[in-house]
C-alpha cells in the first residue's frame, strides 16, 4: 500500500478530478499537478504497486498510436492497463492516470502502467518508476523552442536509459539511427524493429534530415533507401555503427487507403507470416512493429497482440474519421516537418486527391514557432489537392505557405472560424467523399469542439 503522503495526495488529486468532471472539463492533467505539487513521489508510489510493471512509450511521432495498440493487446490478453489514454504525457498526465485508476487509499485498479511520455520528460520518468520496458518510436525536430538541439535530446535520453537495470527491455527503432543509438550499455536488452521492404517509402522528397551524420563519430551517413527524414536503411562508412539487426521487421508490406497488409520477419516470421494494420501510413505500419516488438518483450502471445490490432481504432487526431451528413472527415494531427511528410506520404500513397481542411496553431501546446511548415514538403501535396480550406491562428501563414508550393488561388479558401470552416469544407465535398483535416494540436481541440457541439463526436477524454 502506498504511504501516507501518497494516500494524502490521491485524494486531493481525486477531489480535483470529480470536481473537474462534474463542470464537464476532462481532468487530464491538473487532477495530476495537484497531486505532484503535495508528493513529489507519487507516480513512484503508486507505479510500484503494479504486478506487471510499467512501460513508457516515447518518441517524437507515432506514441500515442503506439501505446493505444500496446494498451489494447494487454487488455486482449487479460491484463488491466493503466494506460493516459488522452495523450496527456507529461509528468501531471501520467499521475492523473494513475489516480484516476487508483481507489482512494492509493491501491491501483489495473495491473500494468502503460505510459505515452513525452521525449523530452522521458528521463526524469524513467528514473522515478523504474519501468520493465521502455519504448522509442522515432527522434525528430519538434517545438525548437521548447525541446532545444535533437542530438542533446538524443544523449539526455541515452545516459537515462543507461542508468536502468540491465533487465529493462529497450524497444528500439532500428531504422532510425539516433534511436538505434540509444543503447549505450553493451549488456542492454534490446528489441529492435523495422520495415526491411525495398519496395515502400521514400515517395515523398525529403529536403529534411535531422541525423546526417554517425552519433558515434559524427561521420556523414550512407543511405541506401530513406523513408522519411533521416529514418531509412543507413550505415556509417567508417564501420563505427551500422543499422542494427531486426528482432521483428516488415518483410513485406501492402498499403491501402484503409490499412495495410504487413508479412512479418524476424523472429516472429515462424510464428505467423501476416498481420493487417486497420489504419493507413507505413508511419502506422512503424508503430504496429514497435507495439508487437514490446508484447514479445512482455512475453505476450502473438495470437493476442494480432487479434488486437486487427480491431485496432485510431486515436483523437490520428487519422480518426467522423461521419458528417453523408460525408467522412478523416483527422490527422500535424506538428512537424516529417510528421507532416509521414502524413502525405500515407494520402498520396494510394494515388489519392484529398480535399482539405488544414489549420495552424501557435500555443504553446503546438510550439510558438511556426517556421517549420516551410520545411515540411508541401510542394508534394500540392498538385494533388482538390481544394483547401485553411483556418487557425496562423492561418494565413499556413495560406501562403500553400500559395508558394502552387496551389491555385481559386483552389484555397480562408475561414477564420473553425465551425464555419469545417461547414465550407464539408460543402465544397460531394457526397459520399472524404474531406482530410491537416491540424495542429490545439487547432485540432478547437475543430473537435466544433464537431462536438454538434454531436458529431464525444470530448476526446471520454474516448
Amino acid at each position: 500500500m502506498p504511504d501516507a503522503l501518497a494516500i494524502v495526495a490521491n485524494t486531493a488529486g481525486k477531489l480535483t478530478r470529480e470536481g473537474l468532471r462534474v463542470m464537464g472539463r476532462g481532468a487530464t492533467a491538473l487532477p495530476g499537478l495537484v497531486a505532484l505539487t503535495l508528493d513529489p513521489d507519487f507516480i513512484s508510489a503508486l507505479s510500484r504497486e503494479l504486478p506487471h510493471g510499467v512501460v513508457c512509450v516515447s518518441g517524437t511521432n507515432g506514441k500515442t498510436t503506439t501505446s493505444r495498440m500496446l494498451s489494447d493487446i494487454a487488455r486482449a490478453t487479460g491484463w488491466a492497463p493503466i494506460h493516459n489514454r488522452s495523450g496527456s504525457n507529461l509528468d501531471r498526465g501520467v499521475a492523473a492516470a494513475l489516480l484516476a485508476d487508483a481507489t482512494w487509499s492509493g491501491e491501483p485498479r489495473g495491473d500494468l502502467g502503460l505510459f505515452e511520455i513525452d521525449e523530452a520528460s522521458l528521463p526524469g520518468v524513467v528514473g522515478r518508476v523504474r519501468p520493465r520496458a521502455v519504448v522509442v518510436t522515432n527522434l525528430f525536430r519538434d517545438q525548437m523552442d521548447r525541446y532545444f538541439e535533437l542530438d542533446a535530446l538524443a544523449r539526455r535520453i541515452g545516459d537515462a536509459l543507461a542508468g536502468l537495470p540491465a533487465e529493462t527491455a529497450l524497444v528500439l527503432n532500428a531504422d532510425d539511427p539516433l534511436v538505434a543509438s540509444l543503447a549505450i550499455r553493451k549488456d542492454a536488452n534490446v528489441t529492435y524493429f523495422g520495415v526491411d521492404d525495398d519496395a515502400v517509402g521514400g515517395n515523398v522528397p525529403q529536403a529534411i534530415s535531422d541525423a546526417t551524420r554517425c552519433p558515434r563519430c559524427r561521420s556523414p551517413l550512407r543511405y541506401e533507401r530513406v523513408v522519411l527524414a533521416h529514418v531509412g536503411v543507413w550505415s556509417c562508412p567508417t564501420g563505427d555503427f551500422t543499422r542494427p539487426a531486426r528482432d521483428v521487421s516488415a518483410t513485406k508490406v501492402v498499403l491501402g487507403p484503409r490499412g495495410s497488409e504487413v508479412v512479418i520477419g524476424g523472429v516472429l516470421a515462424s510464428m505467423y507470416d501476416e498481420i493487417r494494420v486497420p489504419v493507413p501510413g507505413l508511419y502506422n505500419v512503424y508503430n504496429a512493429l514497435a507495439a508487437l516488438a514490446t508484447a514479445r518483450a512482455l512475453a505476450i502471445g502473438l495470437p493476442e497482440s494480432i487479434r488486437a490490432l486487427a480491431n485496432f481504432t485510431p486515436a483523437f487526431g490520428r487519422l480518426e474519421t467522423v461521419e458528417v451528413n453523408g460525408k467522412t472527415l478523416r483527422l490527422v494531427l500535424v506538428k512537424n516537418p516529417a510528421g507532416f511528410n509521414a502524413a502525405i506520404a500515407a494520402l498520396l500513397e494510394t494515388g489519392r486527391h484529398p480535399r482539405l481542411l488544414a489549420a495552424l496553431n501557435d500555443r504553446d501546446a503546438d510550439g510558438r514557432d511556426v517556421s517549420w511548415i516551410w520545411d515540411a514538403d508541401f510542394e508534394t501535396l500540392a498538385p494533388a489537392v482538390e481544394h483547401a480550406v485553411i483556418t487557425g491562428l496562423r492561418g494565413r501563414d499556413l495560406a501562403l505557405r500553400f500559395k508558394y508550393a502552387g496551389l491555385p488561388a481559386e483552389k484555397l479558401a480562408v475561414v477564420d472560424d473553425p465551425a464555419a470552416a469545417i461547414e465550407k469544407a464539408l460543402g465544397l465535398a460531394p457526397a459520399g467523399s472524404e474531406v482530410v483535416v491537416l491540424a495542429t494540436y490545439t487547432a485540432m481541440l478547437a475543430l473537435r469542439e466544433a464537431l462536438a457541439r454538434t454531436g458529431a463526436v464525444a470530448p476526446f477524454w471520454e474516448d
